[in-house]
């Protein structure tokens, strides 16, 4: 076990600071991001020249490091003598929350096992700022980030997920968008969707209605800029009518992998489905006729 105080009872190391940067909109830059990225010795940036621009706009003077994933594997070693040697280090990615689709896990992973201290600035984050502003339920969620680009690989992907019932979060291309959620529709059926494009940017536009409906809207209205795509789970008032005993036991199953107890799961699938624990407890075991 580990016990980290980020601000008290500090060692002779650096910290790393785990900095969140606008994924639009420089007004969405915190006061404290700023401070920090300020006063650290050197920056970690995913691509210096666009780190570069956002430095040189709140007049930042701190030396970048390149630190991406096609160099990290070399670069973790360096900059974790950096940290044990004192210097503090700032990570950002080229948007948003850093440590999440960019190589910092693996440098938080790192330096949490050296006893360095792994201090994250809240901020931007495009997945939960268009989830709120959706209209889909917002708890529970699960945010995947980027699919898989082949459809075979895409279509397995959506039939592992089909049955959840949280809200699914997904990062695409524009260029793949459609194709994705032909995929999407095929496995999932016509659900509720919101496209999210552009997200605080002056062309921010939600697109909220059935799969089908979003296909027809944007096969003539092609997109531009960067989209997320956000799904309703699996809904047991609209589709209940299609669910079998083995789609419940899976439910079940499902939970259980994710290190849930299997009481604990049944209680959920029959809370969320409107049905008995004993009726669900039943189908799990293999007891219902």
């Amino acid at each position: 076990m580990q016990v980290q105080k980020s601000f008290k009872g500090q060692t002779d190391f650096g910290t790393l600071y785990l900095v969140p940067t606008p994924i639009g909109n420089l007004q969405d830059m915190t006061f404290r991001a700023v401070e920090v990225l300020k006063a650290v010795d050197f920056i970690c940036a995913e691509d210096t020249r666009n780190t570069g621009l956002l430095l040189k706009h709140f007049d930042i003077s701190t030396r970048q490091i390149s630190f991406h994933e096609h160099n990290a594997y070399e670069k973790i070693p360096d900059l974790v003598d950096l940290l044990r040697s004192g210097k503090s280090l700032a990570q950002v990615s080229d948007a948003g929350m850093p440590s999440i689709s960019d190589p910092g896990h693996d440098l938080v992973k790192t330096a949490i096992a050296e006893n360095i201290s792994v201090v994250a600035l809240p901020g931007a984050s495009a997945g939960i700022t268009a989830l709120i502003a959706s209209g889909l339920v917002p708890q529970p969620h699960i945010f995947y980030g980027f699919l898989p680009r082949k459809a075979g690989q895409q279509k397995d992907f959506f039939e592992s997920k089909k049955n959840y019932p949280e809200t699914q979060i997904f990062y695409e291309s524009p260029y793949r968008v459609a194709d994705t959620l032909e995929n999407m529709q095929a496995v999932y059926g016509d659900r509720q969707l919101v496209l999210v494009r552009e997200l605080t940017k002056l062309y921010e536009e939600y697109q909220r209605g059935n799969i089908s409906e979003v296909l027809s809207y944007i096969s003539g209205n092609p997109l531009k800029g960067e989209c997320l795509l956000i799904v309703s789970g699996f809904n047991s008032q609209e589709e209940i009518q299609d669910l079998d005993k083995l789609d419940l036991a899976s439910l079940v199953k499902n939970l259980v992998e994710q290190g849930n107890k299997p009481n604990q799961a049944i209680k959920k699938v029959a809370k969320d489905f409107g049905l008995s624990r004993q009726e669900v407890y039943n189908i799990y075991h293999g007891l219902a006729e």
